[in-house]
């Protein structure tokens, strides 16, 4: 095969749901002053009975059941996420044995945001070498988990959720050649640390650095799969901040495009943000199958990946 492609792709968020209303009861904090600053309306919040892997495995069975397959045609799973709890048996391996997959290659994938499209390559890597037939790629966070809801300035942020994409061998393509890197010197802009671990954030330095050094290198990520932004039908930036979101992609010039702006209802879901979104887009029918889309995550260490992918 020549390449691969996204078979299909599935999400999952918890049913209940905080309002920035609700936010107010607990923080000093008001509706106007989240939507003017992140633009951030609701968020979906997990319960003590729903960790990690059953949110990642409720978008995976979703994928699965779009692509029409069952988990025995699974050989690889990676779980992007950077709020597991244990160290072992890592989520993939309990993501994979919920579903029922029979003995696949079991990987975690840790760059916090950016962590979706570095293991959406990895997959693809994969399956290009022959080291995978199909693979199921997830991004589920708990965000909620690692959040002090004394601090006003992240507990609006957050919200969990997960979203899944079944890839696949393909003769055509469809996963774009990767562009990623990270600014390792810089990872003190976003931490998630500690004990009991808590997210942290310098916002105006990650906003800086989102809004100016990215456009650059998400064109890139367009000229390495052949397409011009203008080309693209829709723009997947990780669901960060409206503020970020909207500036980020006007200055990478998909005039054409669809862009996602599911962080108004689902908040910062970390490595879910993407797969969520674009989940979201392709359920709704706002992006056809075949359209160009560019998925593009940064944040956590200052990290980013990027490409091009074609809708299933």
């Amino acid at each position: 095969m020549n390449g691969s492609r996204i078979a299909a792709v599935g999400h999952y968020q918890p049913a209940k749901v905080l309002t920035n209303e609700d936010l107010a009861g607990m923080v000093d904090t008001s509706d106007e002053w989240i939507r003017s600053r992140v633009g951030i309306r609701t968020r979906h919040v997990a319960g003590p009975d729903e960790p990690v892997d059953e949110l990642a495995a409720h978008a995976a069975a979703k994928a699965l059941a779009s692509a029409g397959l069952t988990p025995g045609d699974i050989d690889l799973v990676l779980v992007a996420t950077s709020t597991a709890v244990d160290r072992s048996p890592n989520m993939a391996a309990r993501v994979a044995a919920r579903l029922g997959v029979p003995s696949p290659a079991a990987m975690d994938v840790n760059v916090v945001c950016a962590g979706f499209t570095h293991a959406l390559a990895t997959a693809d890597h994969a399956v290009r070498a022959g080291a995978a037939t199909r693979a199921l790629v997830i991004g589920a966070d708990k965000m909620t988990d690692v959040t002090d809801w004394t601090d006003r300035t992240t507990c609006v942020l957050v919200g969990d959720g997960a979203g899944a994409a079944v890839v696949e061998a393909s003769d055509e393509g469809g996963i774009g050649p990767v562009l990623w890197g990270s600014v390792p010197e810089m990872g003190h802009a976003v931490r998630i640390e500690g004990t009991p671990a808590r997210f942290a954030q310098e916002g105006q330095s990650v906003y800086r650095w989102a809004t100016t050094q990215l456009p650059p290198i998400a064109r890139k990520a367009c000229e390495r799969a052949g397409l011009a932004p203008q080309d693209l039908a829709g723009v997947v930036l990780h669901q960060a901040n409206l503020r970020i979101i909207e500036p980020l992609a006007e200055k990478i010039g998909a005039v054409n495009a669809v862009v996602a702006r599911d962080v108004t209802e689902s908040g910062n879901t970390s490595a879910a943000s993407i797969p969520l979104a674009f989940s979201k887009l392709v359920e709704r029918g706002e992006i056809r199958s075949g359209d160009p889309v560019l998925l593009f995550g940064f944040g956590g260490n200052l990290s980013y990946a990027g490409q091009v992918v074609r809708c299933p």
